[in-house]
């Protein structure tokens, strides 16, 4: 591969998807943006859906918008959603946040299988993901109790996991790419491995939807949660969405009961009536001017074609990692990702002593933006939709700038709040 300037330009030329780069906000076009994993770029068109939803709808129609379109959005958009993950339109929806949805549908699983005692997980999940387990233990006061299984090299394999499966397993819970290495896991063979063991299988999609193909009708699985500011670019703290197999959906029960999940919600009924639908698993009024700009980009999502960005994905973080080879494993710097591409997101981590202050310099020094993962890791965020093979090359020789000039050394360690 042709791993100079000019070649990350002629990959660009022939890029089928550069395109869509134009559908996306662009306010400095000098800066390298490569983290779309942690917040993806304003799609141009949720400045007018947004605009119109406040503007239109909230200031002209007021409340009267409720019945004419606000009470289906999360439920239509949650449907297109579906669309991504292989799933039905009624098994998805828009709701709450990535947290408080993996809460609800932890404790739905586990109350559906009071016998059974082990959580298990990972030690590559999202540390949210262990808390809310945590919380949900502790809430029950059942006896639960978590299991993790260890990685090997930045990997879990499924012989690991086999060996903590058991009877007494309820839920086995996950994320589908590790929000750190970047590894992934196959979810139809990690899934039937739960199903075997009798457990319920929940994933977390955050670090996956948007760029992998996933089929949960395929892979049978169970339950799921997602944010949708990665790369769905959503928009910061934008509503997340979960998945509830269509069997399930009357057997599992919300376990934070609110109006909006109600059979009849104005009726004003003293007792709690599910709704027969994956509403039920709502809670609280939603957020309508945050879920109004998530369609956006899910729309271009879809416009794009899933098997298209996922390829696009793939040869753009295997040239990532050549860049590597060439520039920056001379530098001490090490790789934190899977070389696999089936084993490997759409992101790419990088390790070294002084990474968080190597990111400060591109930050401040360079105008590249990756992030920093504690306690060595960089990570370079590749967001096929808008990241181009030449800000990928740009990038890389920028790292390799600031640690040749030693560039980093006038930064602090000291973390600032986001990282």
């Amino acid at each position: 591969m042709d791993l100079t300037l000019s070649g990350a330009r002629k990959l660009d030329a022939k890029d089928p998807l550069k395109n869509f780069r134009k559908e996306f906000y662009f306010p400095d076009v000098r800066l390298i943006y490569l983290d779309g994993n942690s917040l993806g770029r304003l799609p141009i068109r949720a400045l007018k859906v947004t605009k119109d939803q406040a503007l239109k709808k909230w200031g002209g129609r007021l409340i009267r918008a409720w019945n004419e379109e606000w009470m289906e959005m999360s439920a239509r958009i949650g449907g297109k959603i579906a669309e991504l993950i292989g799933a039905d339109a009624q098994e998805v929806i828009i709701a709450d946040s990535t947290s408080v949805n993996l809460f609800k549908l932890a404790v739905a699983a586990l109350q559906e299988k009071p016998e059974r005692k082990k959580i298990v997980s990972d030690d590559l999940n999202f540390p949210s993901d262990i808390y809310i387990l945590e919380s949900v233990t502790s809430t029950l006061d059942q006896g639960h109790h978590i299991t993790l299984a260890r990685p090997s090299e930045g990997i879990v394999s499924e012989t690991s996991l086999t060996k903590i499966l058991d009877k007494n397993t309820a839920l086995v819970a996950l994320s589908s790419t590790a929000f750190k290495s970047g590894f992934t896991y196959d979810l139809k063979r990690v899934t039937t491995l739960a199903h075997k063991r009798g457990a319920f299988m929940l994933w977390d999609l955050s670090h996956s939807v948007g760029v992998l193909p996933i089929n949960l009708r395929a892979t049978k699985v169970d339950l799921a949660v997602g944010c949708t500011y990665k790369y769905l670019n959503g928009g910061p703290g934008a509503p997340a969405f979960l998945y509830v197999r269509k069997d399930l959906q009357k057997r599992l029960s919300n376990p934070i009961s609110g109006w909006f999940g109600h059979k009849n919600q104005f009726g004003f009924n003293q007792k709690f009536v599910p709704a027969d639908s994956i509403k039920k698993f709502l809670t609280g009024t939603p957020p309508v001017l945050s879920i109004a700009g998530i369609e956006c980009g899910v729309d271009i999502t879809l416009e794009a074609g899933i098997e298209n960005i996922r390829a696009k994905s793939v040869t753009q973080t295997e040239y990532l990692i050549d860049l590597f080879e060439q520039f920056l494993r001379p530098l001490t710097v090490g790789l934190a990702s899977p070389r696999e591409a089936e084993m490997r997101g759409s992101h790419v981590s990088f390790t070294h002593s002084e990474a968080y202050r190597i990111g400060q310099a591109l930050i401040h020094e360079m105008g590249v933006i990756p992030d920093f993962r504690d306690p060595d890791v960089i990570r370079f965020g590749v967001a096929p939709l808008y990241t181009s093979y030449e800000e990928i090359f740009r990038g890389v020789v920028a790292m390799r700038e600031v640690i040749e000039g030693k560039m980093y050394e006038k930064y602090s360690d000291a973390r600032v709040s986001v990282t």
